[in-house]
């Protein structure tokens, strides 16, 4: 099948960058190895997740929310704004189509992409002047190498797997991982009943959510020091000194911590005080692991029935992208640094890797599809 554009992957950065191309009626075909649109939201997230950002920072590309939506948009809500985008602006999606190979050929200088269609079992073959990696950071869900954890008795799961605390009601699990998601996590776990724990690895900043929507207002006005410097006041007023609790702030504010290291602030849903109120047990890194029992760098040990792994992403972009390494490193991820990521060599873009969330994947969607345009005159 020839086309202009190949993207691959239906997530949200895939079906905008697919709408932006309509719009300038410019042929495309978005090849989704799962039968639905964005699948890590529908089927890989915990029932309780909502948007951690203001809906005006989550919009995707020409479709705002609806006006009575609320702020922070739940995650049922959010998949209906998907679908409903996907619909509004023509994107179509081929499902179950798992692309196993694309590579450009010099030649005849366009990109040849072979996807195995899991419903029939049939080989695809696709040809396109233009290519685009939308599998995004998130593709598949990283679990570190701990010693002893293959050995471990309970149960162990990523995140990505990760509903509901309802089933795990009164055993003892421990959440690796404190960020938003490990965060979240534990909280749920906690008020379902389990006896949770969590693994605090490194610093990092707690807000509530209408202290993050102040400050990404105010710095579009602001200097980010003096912004940085608020959010950090507001935020000890809020929770107070959370260092004897486990857990430290960095010495940079959070917006500069996010600017400098892609790390966002943890958006504290409550978990904060059930650590006060020790229904949560805060533990530092991880040193191994003997049969039900945890051991930490710290010395102390403790045993669990199950442990979920809250440890992140990776990118799968370097499996089946055979002529990226100009464009993507050996992690799969862009070598050009925001705001220049986007764009690759011999017609390759990446849509949804600028680590600046759904207004990041924005950005890229609309100049993906603008730089296009400019070679069709």
């Amino acid at each position: 099948m020839n086309t202009d554009v190949v993207i691959v992957g239906a997530g949200p950065a895939g079906i905008a960058t697919s709408a932006c191309l309509n719009l300038h009626s410019i042929p495309n075909v978005v090849l989704e190895k799962e039968d639905c649109l964005a699948s890590l939201w529908k089927k890989n997230s915990y029932n309780c997740l909502k948007l951690h950002l203001g809906k005006e920072f989550c919009e995707l590309p020409h479709m705002s929310f609806p006006r009575h939506a609320p702020n922070f948009i739940p995650k049922a809500d959010f998949i209906k704004y998907l679908d409903e985008y996907a619909e509004k602006f023509g994107v179509v999606p081929k499902y179950q189509t798992c692309v196993k190979s694309a590579w450009y050929d010099k030649e005849s200088m366009t990109w040849r992409i072979v996807a195995y269609n899991t419903s029939n079992g049939e080989i695809e073959e696709h040809s396109s002047r233009f290519l685009v990696v939308a599998t995004g950071e998130n593709s598949e869900g990283y679990i570190p190498q701990i010693p002893g954890l293959d050995r471990f008795q309970g149960e162990v799961i990523h995140s990505f797997f990760y509903k509901s605390g309802e089933r795990y009601n009164a055993k003892r699990v421990l959440v690796v991982g404190s960020g938003n998601s490990g965060m979240e996590i534990a909280f749920d776990l906690a008020i379902h009943g389990a006896k949770t724990s969590i693994v605090v690895r490194s610093p990092f900043h707690v807000m509530t959510k209408e202290q993050i929507f102040l400050g990404m207002k105010l710095v579009k006005y602001l200097p980010m020091n003096f912004v940085d410097s608020l959010l950090m006041a507001l935020a000890k007023f809020t929770f107070g000194d959370l260092s004897n609790y486990g857990i430290v702030r960095p010495k940079d504010g959070p917006l500069l911590t996010k600017a400098r290291t892609a790390r966002s602030s943890v958006i504290d849903v409550g978990t904060v005080d059930k650590i006060k109120a020790g229904e949560i047990k805060v533990f530092g890194p991880v040193s191994s692991i003997e049969e039900d029992k945890v051991l930490f760098m710290d010395g102390k040990s403790e045993s669990f029935d199950a442990i979920i792994f809250a440890t992140g992403y990776k990118s799968t972009a370097n499996k089946w992208l055979k002529d990226g390494n100009e464009t993507l490193d050996p992690e799969g991820l862009p070598k050009k640094a925001f705001p220049h990521q986007w764009k690759g060599s011999d017609g390759l873009y990446c849509a949804g890797f600028a680590r600046r969330g759904l207004a990041g994947t924005s950005m890229d969607a609309i100049n993906i599809a603008n730089d296009i345009k400019k070679t069709f005159g």
